[in-house]
């Protein structure tokens, strides 16, 4: 089509005004990687629950089975393992800025803090009790931190509230009550503190995301889908781990609005039984683990 010189011009004026918007590009397709993981022969995987990948590459997995926390190196081979000891039952895992391993541990009501090489640091909560109190969490789903090296823990299943803690793991604030409205919860499964500096919350039940400043004011709702984990990559993309669609969903960090979407429930590769969290490197390769495939996917661009 070809345009006259004015109408050329009224395009181009209301391209630049915002009321004609022109399609973003496709998104990159996501291709698995098969067999990235070596897992040693005998060491059967169970649910995986949560995965993150530090600043040197290495990938950190989370599963309800022997050696629990399981760290593999760049190359794919094991590197180390922990946690027999000390997990009731796993749930969400997360990295630090320092390289320090977070983990939720909803058999035991905890909260636990790891060197990079498995050494206990911190620990927040009381083992085996379960509560409302500052110090008590009743099956804490996930964790994130904020610029300030400050800790949100989503205590998710039994208490419907985030509640953030400086630091040291001193108790700072809480928000949060079982509910369908704004600031209100139906299972808090995941968290993050995006680059701006806002808490993002999984609402799972809600099938929504929830959105606050760093003490807790409501400030956007995200619906459509069943946030079961979150990650953000260091674009700003942020991703969410949908188990009911069994898919993978990329969010406009703005909107909230899903841009793009990979999957379909499956055993194959690309396929998805129930994914519950995930993790975003520096190449923006995402990794997804799945309750009932009980495995580790990465998906490469």
């Amino acid at each position: 089509m070809r345009f006259s010189t004015p109408l050329l011009g009224l395009v181009l004026l209301l391209l630049v005004a915002g009321v004609v918007s022109v399609a973003p590009a496709a998104e990159p397709r996501l291709k698995p990687v098969a067999g990235f993981l070596k897992i040693p022969k005998g060491l059967p995987l169970g649910a995986a629950s949560g995965v993150d990948v530090d600043s040197k590459g290495r990938v950190y997995l989370f599963h309800r089975g022997p050696r629990p926390i399981l760290c593999f190196g760049t190359d794919g081979k094991l590197v180390r393992s922990w946690g027999d000891d000390l997990i009731g039952s796993a749930h969400g895992l997360r990295v630090d800025r320092d390289d320090n391993v977070w983990v939720t541990d909803i058999g035991h009501h905890m909260v636990f803090k790891f060197s990079p090489k498995g050494k206990l640091l911190l620990a927040l909560g009381q083992v085996d009790k379960a509560g409302t109190d500052r110090d008590l969490f009743d099956k804490p789903t996930d964790v994130a931190f904020g610029p300030a090296g400050e800790i949100y823990v989503s205590d998710g299943y039994g208490n419907s509230r985030v509640m953030k803690f400086d630091s040291k793991g001193k108790y700072l604030t809480s928000w949060g009550k079982p509910g369908t409205g704004k600031s209100e919860f139906d299972t808090p499964h995941a968290i993050l503190v995006d680059r701006k500096g806002r808490v993002v919350v999984g609402d799972r039940e809600n099938d929504r995301v929830q959105v606050f400043d760093a003490n807790g004011k409501w400030l956007a709702t995200w619906n459509g889908f069943a946030p079961f984990g979150l990650a953000e990559d260091h674009k700003g993309a942020i991703y969410v781990a949908d188990g009911r669609a069994n898919q993978v969903l990329q969010l406009d960090p703005k909107s909230g609005k899903v841009v793009a979407r990979w999957g379909k429930e499956g055993t194959g590769p690309g396929q998805f039984q129930l994914p519950h969290m995930l993790a975003v490197d520096r190449q923006r390769n995402l990794y997804v683990v799945e309750i009932t495939g009980k495995r580790l996917q990465k998906l490469a661009r």
